[in-house]
């Protein structure tokens, strides 16, 4: 009996000190809780991607925008202009009978009528010396606006280039719109240039034209008053315009 006691005593001694400590608490794996918490932050991790592939999508609109919205650095629009108002200045020089309709209505009822008897000699030949004269100086005419026309060819030729390149480099869409409506202009100026050249070369070969309608029935007219007795026309007056 004296032999058990001590092994009781260190039995409760140690039941004492188990009740004196607190609980230590036990740590338990949930699989499912923690795989709803890795898709949980995968979601999470997913929209903030989202959202900076957005912000990144909006920072290029807006760098697309500025550069559509960049204006041409080259215009050509001062040497186009030159070159128009080159032909225009060359064309408002034109001699004796210009480009206006009533001033040709009026030389046509005057100088290119045809021929009447009540006419004097002197008128016949004076007629016929201006009608020739409106017929070299509109040739003349033709000329210095082909003249003009072929001087304003290198420009167009360095403008042509400098737009091709400009519209080639366009960084975006109103640059590349501003070459374009470039081009179109420099083409329209050649347009002008070539009507204006057309419409000398027809001004020169209608007043010719009529120079010589006019001739011919002067001449007819001239025929007439020599083979008429008591006309009293010597025949050394007699002048022939073909």
């Amino acid at each position: 009996m004296n032999r058990c006691r001590p092994f009781l005593a260190a039995r409760i001694v140690a039941l004492s000190l188990v009740a004196s400590r607190p609980a230590l608490a036990l740590i338990v794996f949930d699989p499912n809780n923690y795989v709803q918490n890795v898709l949980t932050a995968a979601r999470e991790l997913q929209q903030i991607n989202n959202q900076i592939t957005s912000l990144q999508n909006e920072a290029q609109m807006l760098v697309n925008q500025t550069r559509n919205l960049a204006s041409l650095p080259y215009s050509s629009l001062q040497q186009l202009q030159a070159s128009i108002q080159r032909t225009q200045q060359l064309l408002a020089q034109a001699q004796r009978i210009a480009y206006d309709v009533q001033q040709i209505d009026r030389a046509f009822a005057t100088s290119y009528a045809p021929a009447t008897g009540s006419q004097a000699n002197a008128a016949l030949i004076a007629g016929a010396q201006g009608r020739w004269q409106n017929s070299v100086a509109a040739l003349q005419d033709a000329l210095r606006v082909q003249a003009g026309v072929v001087g304003n060819l290198d420009t167009n030729r360095v403008q042509s280039a400098a737009l091709v390149t400009s519209s080639q480099s366009a960084s975006g869409a109103l640059q590349a719109t501003q070459a374009g409506n470039q081009i179109l202009a420099l083409q329209a100026q050649q347009l002008a240039d070539l009507t204006a050249t057309i419409a000398s070369q027809g001004r020169a070969q209608a007043l010719e034209s009529a120079q010589r309608a006019a001739a011919q029935d002067q001449g007819r007219e001239q025929l007439r008053r020599f083979l008429t007795p008591g006309q009293g026309y010597q025949s050394s007056n007699v002048q022939m315009f073909h």
